[in-house]
């Protein structure tokens, strides 16, 4: 019997049909994203997200500065952004050039208005177990695995990839509910044998057809944040033969993608109720 497929579009429509009421309920909702350079991939997930916040009827400022920008000059304009009372949340688009620290970038955005999660206070919120703002791909990937009746306490759950925008959040946040982690990578000895132990399964690695239906223990839930260009179209992380073996899978596209900018519009939400201090962000 070939896998459910978890329809991530729908729950994304709810997502922000609620998020749409909480704009209204808060009166204003200020988003603005900083893009340096002219990156084609990350001029369409800007565009995807300033589309997605004007439907919900918040106020976006799309930030564009050319490639040559220097360190300095992308950090003030940072600055300017988070001392601007209009805007309650902020994100700067991966991948920046590479004379500049993303590592810098990161630690500039106020972590009031960090909707990225990556700031370290942020980051270290998190690992302690009291999140703040957590990546909305990590969060989007936990509100399918529950929309689905996923039961993650003491299910065993594998993530494939170990960056800092998905695979080290989602497995803290899949280890806050009770589930037993193990994190792979690219020098794991004998990955299909680790994944085959999964009952769940997060892939983000960027590697089409990476994780084989070989690799998937019959009945698992399978998670492919992959999603990559090809010749061939599309492809994710997890083969399409890995729908014959799992029980639960994430369509490419239409899984995860639509979840991430539901969430981050979400965040959005957060930031603007920890400014106007309806919720209580925690004092540095």
């Amino acid at each position: 019997m070939a896998a459910t497929l978890m329809d991530g579009r729908a729950l994304a429509e709810r997502v922000r049909a609620e998020v749409a009421d909480e704009v209204r309920e808060l009166g204003r909702v200020g988003l603005a994203t900083v893009l340096v350079g002219d990156d084609p991939a990350s001029d369409v997930y800007i565009r995807a997200k300033h589309k997605a916040a004007t439907q919900v009827g918040m106020a976006s400022r799309d930030v564009r500065l050319p490639a040559t920008t220097s360190e300095a000059e992308l950090l003030q304009a940072i600055a300017a952004l988070n001392d601007d009372d209009e805007i309650d949340g902020l994100l700067v688009q991966l991948p920046v050039p590479d004379a500049i620290d993303d590592a810098r970038v990161m630690r500039a955005v106020a972590p009031i208005k960090d909707l990225d999660g990556f700031h370290p206070t942020n980051a270290g919120q998190l690992l302690i177990g009291t999140p703040t703002f957590v990546g909305a791909t990590p969060l989007g990937i936990m509100a399918l695995l529950a929309e689905y009746g996923v039961e993650l306490a003491g299910a065993r759950a594998v993530v494939v990839g170990r960056s800092e925008i998905v695979g080290k959040p989602v497995a803290l946040l899949l280890l806050a509910e009770h589930a037993t982690v193990t994190i792979c990578h690219s020098r794991t000895r004998d990955l299909g044998a680790v994944v085959r132990e999964a009952d769940v399964v997060v892939a983000a690695t960027g590697r089409p057809n990476l994780v084989t239906a070989e690799m998937i223990k019959p009945g698992a839930a399978v998670i492919d944040v992959g999603i990559t260009r090809t010749d061939d179209g599309l492809l994710g992380d997890v083969h399409p033969d890995a729908r014959d073996v799992a029980g639960l899978l994430t369509p490419v596209p239409g899984g995860v993608g639509p979840m991430t900018i539901a969430m981050l519009l979400r965040n959005a939400i957060k930031a603007a109720r920890y400014r106007r201090k309806l919720l209580a962000y925690p004092e540095a």
